[in-house]
């Protein structure tokens, strides 16, 4: 059993080409302006058996083109067994696994080298609101971008030489998904922008 919230495609703000993004569900960071709270705590209805999560991969897979995965959350190494069972299908499809996660790189090599082993980039470092400068892929400028693949560098380079991260809008069954790196006024933005129209955003 595996804890995931959401499946989204294409994801094309958080790695290069059209990505399969995947959301964790539990994180113990709690980092101070966090764009998915409410991904802290793992709840019962985003429970999964990894058979149907890769079940759903694989139909997006099989009528699109994927470029990459990008995992993030909530924290993937939080499941790692989970994380485990998913990178295997997954680098059948694109070997291009991009992973976030709150950890160290050097703690995660100490207890998960065979898991680093199967992703190709990892974004390492917990999120500090004050150092968020909306640069392309991390959210906070303590964070690094790790290429456990080095062949992957030249593929990131153009996203990274953008001069600010992107956002992407996903309409879904109960709303808007908002996926990006997001400046931390973003939310006020965002309500203002309600307001000038009339609507109101619930917290």
């Amino acid at each position: 059993m595996m804890y995931i919230a959401r499946i989204l495609y294409p994801v094309e703000v958080l790695g290069p080409g059209k990505r399969i993004g995947i959301w964790f569900d539990g994180c113990e960071h709690h980092c101070r302006g966090c764009s998915n709270p409410e991904l802290w705590e793992q709840q019962e209805r985003y429970r999964a058996e990894a058979g149907a999560v890769l079940e759903m991969i694989r139909m997006i897979a099989g009528e699109n083109p994927v470029d990459g995965f990008t995992l993030t959350g909530g924290d993937p190494f939080l499941q790692p067994e989970a994380l485990g069972e998913l990178l295997d299908p997954l680098r059948e499809i694109s070997e291009d696994i991009l992973v976030y996660t709150g950890y160290l790189a050097e703690d995660l090599k100490k207890r998960y080298p065979e898991l680093l082993a199967r992703i190709a980039v990892l974004i390492d470092g917990p999120y500090m609101e004050a150092r968020n400068h909306a640069l392309p892929l991390i959210g906070s400028d303590n964070q690094r971008i790790i290429y456990l693949k080095e062949g992957y560098r030249e593929r990131y380079a153009p996203i990274l030489a953008q001069e600010t991260s992107r956002i992407q809008n996903f309409r879904v069954r109960d709303g808007i998904i908002s996926v990006g790196i997001h400046r931390p006024d973003y939310a006020q933005q965002l309500k203002d922008a309600a307001q000038r129209k009339g609507l109101t955003i619930d917290e």
